[in-house]
């Protein structure tokens, strides 16, 4: 076994056992606190008690699970981003993917969920709404990528440039949009405009799975696409590589991951930028030993900016996206100031 293989799969134990880690103490801690014991008592369904039932498979595993999925999305469509515009500032909230996917999904609520009566927690809203942030992420990486081309090629200042404007053209359209709902309603949409899972349930899991079994799999196989993306397009074009489609591929699978997080979790800004660098230095550039690490990297992230969110200033809440964004916007100014020596 090579170096690189030995690297992945220690990085690949070490993660794994931090997230089950970090997983025991979410669904230990917090206001009703759970003690080793009836934990596995109501997981494994020996002697079970209905208040920690409640606490475990109501409250606390939903969003353990989701805070899993979302971090891992993530965390991968970052990897994707920073590969196709072969710059390592690149993140799907400070290219403002996630403020267009934001932006269509606050739309939705406000034109239709209040016309259709629908109770916000419907099926037919949670399975519909991937599908809408999928339309608006889709819309803002078609502005920021025919913005930021420059003799049909993407020009690295110009895309963070590009998006940073788009990231506030859709921000203020989400914030005007919500502006104009009612008070319950307005105070739901900044809560999830901030990022956060407070409101977790099973049926946002069942919402987002499908788009991660149909997308995961597909990006791990194109892995070896990109690594080319390294390279420059002529000699990309040189290996038989149809770069175009190859690119709008990969971003559409991004950009479908990031529509099905947002849809659940809101604008969670810092995995994408910070969790790729993190799994480059510790498995190397590969995408094929990479990319895991990558989705791993983000679900601890979430994890954790969750956990403290939830238990800091208990019983009161902070966002996962405000705790992730006082943590990843350092390391943003530090890969800036590196990107600029």
């Amino acid at each position: 076994m090579d170096k690189e293989k030995k690297r992945t799969y220690l990085s690949l134990y070490i993660l794994s056992g931090l997230i089950i880690l970090v997983i025991f103490i979410s669904l230990s801690k917090g206001e009703y606190i759970l003690s080793f014991q009836e934990l596995v008592r109501s997981i494994f369904r020996y002697q079970p008690n209905s208040d920690t039932d409640l606490v475990v498979f109501e409250f606390r595993l939903p969003r353990i699970i989701l805070a899993i999925l979302v971090g891992f999305g993530l965390g991968i469509a970052g990897s994707i981003m920073q590969s196709i515009t072969k710059n390592g500032l690149a993140d799907p909230g400070i290219l403002g993917i996630n403020s267009g996917a934001g932006a269509a999904i606050v739309a939705y609520m406000f034109f239709f969920q209040g016309l259709l009566n629908i109770n916000k927690n419907s099926l037919w809203i949670i399975l519909t709404t991937p599908l809408i942030g999928l339309l608006g992420g889709f819309i803002a990486a078609f502005i920021l990528f025919l913005l930021a081309k420059e003799r049909e090629r993407l020009d690295s200042q110009k895309l963070i440039l590009t998006g940073i404007a788009i990231n506030s053209g859709f921000g203020s359209l989400s914030m005007y949009m919500s502006l104009k709902m009612k008070a319950q309603d307005f105070e739901m949409a900044t809560v999830w405009l901030n990022g956060s899972i407070y409101n977790a349930n099973w049926l946002f899991i069942l919402s987002i799975l499908p788009w991660f079994i149909l997308i995961i799999p597909l990006i791990i196989r194109k892995a070896y696409s990109l690594d080319l993306f390294q390279l420059q397009e002529p000699v990309m074009i040189g290996l038989g590589v149809k770069v175009e489609n190859e690119k709008w591929l990969l971003l559409l699978s991004a950009v479908g991951l990031i529509g099905a997080c947002v849809s659940v979790s809101g604008s969670i800004g810092f995995i994408g930028l910070m969790a790729p660098h993190m799994a480059r230095l510790l498995v190397g550039l590969k995408h094929r030993n990479s990319l895991i690490v990558c989705g791993l990297l983000g679900s601890f992230f979430m994890l954790i900016a969750d956990f403290i969110g939830r238990t800091i200033v208990a019983p009161a809440e902070i966002s996962a996206g405000i705790i992730l964004s006082i943590l990843g916007a350092p390391y943003f100014v530090y890969l800036l100031v590196k990107a600029r020596v």
